[in-house]
């Protein structure tokens, strides 16, 4: 018996084992139709007879079918799923991010694999080529890779930054200029003049940060003074305390809530009042920036928002128009300067 297209019944036998994947050549054998018209009904709808097609689906749910996206790239050479490369998947900073890109691509009905740097950029590197033969596109978060390493994927695979300043790809961050500059007034109404930055990685987002953060003092008449922390980690943010206590600041701004936790749990061993003694700002109000002891005041910022618009971007799609602008959260963390 043929089919409606003239094609060979395929001949596959339609009890499975209990370990084997149901295929679309078990489905053509159940209608005893052929595996071309399976592939178009389930790939393709409108393209074959409408009642076909609901017999094709139909069975295809009974069997507990789902497409191989790896054999369905053959064809229409996309897998359906994109990637999305971490520096380090434990940061609280990165959830929401996670979840805006995660909605875009169901939306989609595709799939997200997500991997992990370790925050290397030999980690990364190996990563992203590992992913480019198997994903339609990857957004990268807070690349550790050069522009010239990025521009090369690019010529391979789309490719758009997120929390990333680059020259070389597409990028989505947020405006600094307002969260910033409101944590910066914030201090100087409470009295602040000698005022700390805690950076963090090197790069053009710190670089941008700290420069905002010194023409605004500048312009202000107060003092600024920059302390590279040596990674933007808890652990860092606590080394730095003693240069930072050493240096008269009677306030400090972070590169991350992390690095401002570890400010935090220092202060807390060797006694040091916050904000009595020192007062501290951290930047993206992470879920634990309430929690912390004080609660932590932070330039919160839109992370969902980064995320969905990254993967718009990837899409093809202009970001659907939220505004990407930073803003303070005044908690426990800030007060009066010290007499």
């Amino acid at each position: 018996m043929a089919d409606e297209t003239g094609g060979v019944p395929a001949k596959r036998p339609t009890t499975l084992g209990p370990a084997r994947r149901p295929t679309i050549y078990d489905i053509a054998a159940r209608l005893e139709i052929s595996p071309s018209t399976v592939s178009r009904a389930l790939n393709k709808p409108g393209r074959i007879n409408a009642v076909t097609e609901a017999r094709v689906r139909a069975v295809a749910d009974e069997l507990g079918f789902t497409p191989n996206p790896m054999a369905r790239a053959l064809p229409t050479g996309r897998t359906g799923t994109y990637g999305l490369v971490l520096p380090d998947i434990t940061n609280p900073v990165h959830f929401e991010l996670i979840r805006g890109v995660e909605e875009v691509v169901r939306e989609h009905g595709d799939t997200l694999v997500i991997a992990e740097t370790q925050t290397s950029g030999q980690i990364e590197a190996a990563v992203v080529a590992r992913l480019q033969s198997s994903v339609d596109g990857i957004v990268i978060v807070a690349s550790r890779l050069g522009d010239g390493q990025l521009a090369a994927i690019a010529a391979a695979t789309p490719i758009v930054g997120a929390n990333l300043m680059s020259a070389a790809i597409p990028t989505i961050v947020p405006d600094i200029s307002l969260g910033l500059l409101t944590a910066l007034s914030h201090l100087e109404s409470l009295g602040h003049r000698r005022v700390g930055y805690v950076g963090g990685p090197e790069g053009r987002i710190n670089t941008a940060r700290w420069t905002f953060l010194f023409d605004q003092a500048v312009a202000r008449e107060m003092s600024i003074i920059e302390f590279s922390a040596a990674g933007s980690s808890v652990d860092a943010g606590a080394a730095v305390l003693p240069r930072v206590l050493a240096s008269g600041v009677t306030a400090v701004m972070t590169y991350n809530d992390l690095v401002a936790h570890g400010i935090l749990r220092a202060c807390h061993a060797q006694g040091v009042h916050v904000p009595a003694r020192l007062s501290v700002i951290g930047f993206d109000d992470i879920f634990s920036a309430e929690l912390s002891n004080p609660p932590l005041s932070s330039v919160r910022a839109p992370l969902a928002d980064i995320g969905r618009s990254a993967m718009q971007l990837l899409y093809g799609r202009p970001p659907d128009g939220h505004e990407l602008v930073t803003e303070l959260i005044i908690r426990e963390s800030t007060g009066p300067a010290p007499a």
